[in-house]
């Protein structure tokens, strides 16, 4: 009989599943050869990964065959963080594991990436072909005078010139960072002037949502904004010419050359990523070559349980991490499916589309399309062939009960669902999918392998079963070497180790419940703080949503000068819904309900629209600012919102508050 504290879970692997996957093959080849638990599961597993931490990422190097030209010394020479120094003395590179399937006479015609437009019809890209390609870019690049260290940057849409492009960066030992052409100039201006790119790849424009957006004048701005570019190459996706001055993509990928991986240090850097930075200029956050390609063949290999049978779809833009993410599936020999265009084009259903004509495996987006499809009624089994589907991952926000009920649901009731929980900041997961573990409704599955995730009170106290701050306790491989512009390292400290000092606080409100999984709360950093409870957004968020008249809401707790604290609860509504007293009921009623008396708002005020990150997240913390009286040129970085008018709102009842 199960407790109701303990549920029956929504989803069990079968003996078969647990046995066919890859994590119960390491497991026992890693006890066979490097002293892990035979016994146990996953989790004597994981213990074993973080008691035994150097052990367990050689056996991940060892297990995966990762190429090391020249030997390491050890696995961790420093474990302090942040300063963890990883494999020192070893020398590799990433996109040389990234093409090795294209060594393999056997699958060398096999497709490496399935390209999908909004037309939906997949195109195919071989493995040969995609490493003939990267060998031709690259000796273009060292051409053009690029050397390891070097950054290059790409202005681009998810199209497979931008994977190739990324790989010929890496396999020159320069630095790859890119962003989406839906970010206007001064969103770019504000990543890549941080870094000064000797090359920059650009689009002359893209589609999306069946219309044509050109983007031309804004590739003319970066030129003119970005003094250190030496080169700049066209792709000519809407079928123009090359501007004047800038090398056309076939020119340069057109030679028949064999890639020359330059062999790097582990610690090279590989790439940089931006946070969200809504206020002040986005941390440029550098990982590197053999940090990534060891936790991304965790991740992918082990934890997502991906091979070379599989297809690997997500949902996602370049100026995301989740497309980095998505380009290391081809690392596990895996094909990789690249959708350019809407997530909800012509219609909510089109990314089931996409899984069914691209015959993906694992199918991964973002909570809020779930959700979204939940609301519009959407039937993915009924409609699509998705039987080739073993695994729908979300990320982006927690998935709300409802989203996992509806995927078990309207996908399948042998679905393995997967919530998963990370950052941009280790370009990774600390918690989610496990193959061989049961799912729970609104659950992840667990911490992941080699990750340390612990929950701790205001002071620094490990709980168990109640809300606290989302630490790691030891040093990850992905972790970043460092921020870009911060020599002292001040800004990097800040940013993570200031509440806990030598442990990463990530800014996260998580609950890790007596098995094992985890809930996720939303950001800490920006608490809703009543009669001293802390709670988490995200659980407002799921109760409200639910509600077919809310499209979005977004909750702020402020602390006022006379002692008091004020909540109120913005919601954006469906058209044709109003919020009138019946609606205002309903929604204390259902926060009361199926929260607590304490979560139900002060104040719930109807808004145009609620403001998002360019990676598609509410935009909390410079809501709040504004509320408080901060002005608008400090309180939010522009460039980093995709509607600066909506916040406009906020600033003007701020004003009429005060």
């Amino acid at each position: 009989m199960t407790s109701a504290a303990n549920p029956a879970p929504l989803w069990q692997p079968d003996p078969d599943r647990v046995a066919a996957a890859r994590i119960t093959r390491f497991q026992a080849w890693a006890a066979e050869r490097h002293g892990a638990p035979a016994e146990g599961g996953y989790a004597a597993l994981h213990r074993w990964s973080v008691d035994e931490l150097e052990t367990f990422w050689q056996a991940v190097a060892d297990w995966f065959d990762v190429r090391f030209s020249t030997p390491y010394e050890r696995v961790l020479a420093n474990s302090a963080m942040p300063g963890a120094q990883w494999f020192p003395g070893a020398t590799l590179n990433y996109a040389e594991h990234a093409l090795r399937t294209a060594e393999d006479p056997s699958r060398a015609h096999d497709a490496a990436l399935l390209y999908v437009d909004e037309t939906h019809e997949p195109t195919s890209i071989s493995w040969s072909e995609l490493r003939r390609q990267v060998g031709a870019l690259a000796a273009e690049l060292r051409a053009l005078g690029v050397r390891p260290g070097d950054r290059v940057s790409g202005y681009l849409p998810n199209i497979p010139q931008a994977v190739t492009a990324l790989l010929a960066t890496a396999a020159v030992g320069a630095v790859w960072t890119s962003c989406a052409p839906d970010f206007g100039a001064r969103s770019v201006l504000d990543r890549f002037q941080q870094v000064e790119p000797v090359v920059l790849f650009t689009v002359d424009g893209y589609r999306y949502g069946g219309k044509v957006h050109d983007r031309t004048e804004t590739v003319a701005e970066l030129r003119r904004e970005l003094p250190t570019l030496r080169a700049v190459i066209h792709i000519p996706l809407l079928g123009t010419e090359a501007p004047e001055g800038a090398l056309d993509w076939s020119a340069v990928t057109s030679h028949d050359t064999e890639p020359v991986f330059e062999q790097v240090p582990f610690d090279h850097p590989l790439w940089v990523l931006y946070s969200s930075g809504t206020t002040g200029l986005p941390k440029a956050i550098v990982q590197s070559q053999g940090g990534i390609l060891l936790e991304h063949f965790k991740q992918l290999g082990l934890h997502c349980d991906l091979g070379p049978e599989d297809r690997f779809f997500w949902y996602t833009s370049t100026g995301w991490m989740m497309w980095n993410f998505l380009v290391s599936g081809l690392l596990t020999g895996t094909t990789v499916v690249l959708y350019d265009g809407s997530p909800g084009y012509p219609d909510t259903g089109a990314q089931w589309r996409i899984a069914e004509r691209t015959e993906a495996t694992l199918f991964g987006t973002s909570a809020a399309y779930v959700m979204a499809c939940r609301k519009a009624g959407v039937h993915p089994a009924r409609d699509h062939d998705l039987s080739r589907i073993k695994c729908v991952a979300t990320t982006g926000s927690p998935l709300p009960p409802d989203g996992f009920r509806w995927l078990h649901d309207e996908v399948a009731d042998d679905l393995w669902i997967a919530s998963v929980s990370g950052g941009t900041d280790v370009c990774s997961c600390f918690a989610g999918a496990v193959p061989t573990l049961p799912v729970h409704i609104g659950e992840l599955q667990a911490a992941c392998l080699g990750t340390d995730l612990q929950s701790w009170d205001p002071q620094g106290k490990p709980v168990i079963g109640e809300v606290g701050e989302l630490v790691v306790t030891n040093p990850m491989p992905s972790m970043p070497i460092r921020f870009w512009n911060d020599p002292d390292g001040s800004r990097y400290r800040d940013s993570y180790f200031e509440m806990f000092p030598g442990v990463w606080r990530h800014g996260d409100w998580i609950t890790i419940t007596d098995r094992g999984s985890v809930v996720i709360h939303g950001r800490s950093d920006s608490t809703l703080n009543r009669q001293g409870v802390r709670m988490g957004s995200a659980d407002i968020y799921e109760a409200v949503e639910r509600l077919p008249e809310i499209r979005e809401s977004l909750v702020i707790g402020l602390e006022e000068p006379d002692g008091g604290y004020w909540m109120p609860l913005f919601v954006h509504l469906v058209e044709g819904a109003a919020l009138d007293d019946d609606l205002r009921d309903r929604i204390t009623r259902t926060i009361r309900e199926q929260l607590s008396p304490r979560h139900v708002p002060d104040d719930i005020i109807e808004v145009p629209g609620v403001p998002h990150t360019l990676t598609g997240k509410r935009i909390e913390v410079p809501v709040k600012r504004l509320l408080q009286g901060t002005p608008m040129s400090k309180a939010v970085n522009p460039g980093s919102v995709d509607n600066l008018d909506l916040l406009r709102f906020y600033e003007t009842l701020a004003r009429n508050r005060s």
